[in-house]
């Protein structure tokens, strides 16, 4: 069974018709590209996925479970975690705290000490910080720590988008390990990402979305290696 099946998605923005027809599935434990130009329609489908959407038609399964009528904090309680493009750190708030908010709705009654400690382990830079503001950090570090805050509840699968925009390349390259670490250990992942190659060589399958249309999918080593459609549908 597929971690998450999308089916006949449409998304609309007031009258504006976005995403047509949408459908892919991503399956346990890997990680799907979901790449394409700016504007193609990618951020509207994983905000379609996570509920955030204006108002959308279709059919969302995620762990076999029909969510498309639920609200987000529901989906993220069933283990659907959303790491915006945005980051939504939290103004005013330590590293601690924001990492806190992740916890809110956790229905699993999971260790907070724990879970801090284990986030600390995973992200050397955060525990560093913990009891600065979270939004004096780099725009790197603050990237670490939204998805930092969307791993502590031990989500089953977490959507990312545009993950390594503005970031240093060093940062990059821990962020890549750290994907590969979570896959590992069973966590899926939907990569929305502008750095087409990087997500490539991150992913197991890839999708190319255009004008709101799935218009390709195959392994990602294929798309990889093919430059025509990649300068076709996701070159600037």
């Amino acid at each position: 069974m597929a971690m998450l099946e999308i089916e006949s998605l449409n998304g609309w923005y007031g009258a504006s018709h976005v995403l047509h027809g949408v459908s892919f599935s991503v399956e346990p434990g890997e990680i799907l590209a979901l790449v394409g130009r700016n504007g193609a329609g990618k951020t509207s489908i994983i905000r379609s996925i996570m509920g955030l959407m204006p108002r959308t038609t279709g059919g969302i399964r995620f762990n076999g479970e029909d969510i498309s009528a639920m609200k987000a904090h529901d989906r993220y309680a069933r283990g659907l975690a959303y790491v915006p493009e945005e980051r939504r750190i939290v103004r005013g708030l330590t590293v601690l705290e924001n990492l806190q908010l992740g916890l809110v709705a956790d229905r699993k009654g999971i260790d907070e000490t724990a879970a801090i400690e284990e986030i600390a382990r995973s992200f050397p830079r955060l525990k560093e910080r913990l009891h600065q503001e979270g939004v004096t950090m780099s725009g790197g570090e603050q990237q670490m720590l939204a998805i930092a805050r969307a791993m502590i509840a031990k989500p089953r699968m977490i959507l990312l988008d545009e993950p390594s925009e503005g970031i240093m390349p060093v940062l990059v390259e821990e962020m890549g390990a750290l994907f590969r670490r979570l896959r590992e250990q069973g966590t899926t992942l939907l990569l929305v990402e502008q750095n087409v190659e990087w997500a490539l060589k991150l992913a197991d399958r890839a999708v190319i979305v255009d004008q709101g249309e799935i218009v390709y999918r195959s392994d990602a080593a294929t798309l990889l290696a093919d430059k025509d459609i990649q300068e076709r549908y996701c070159a600037v």
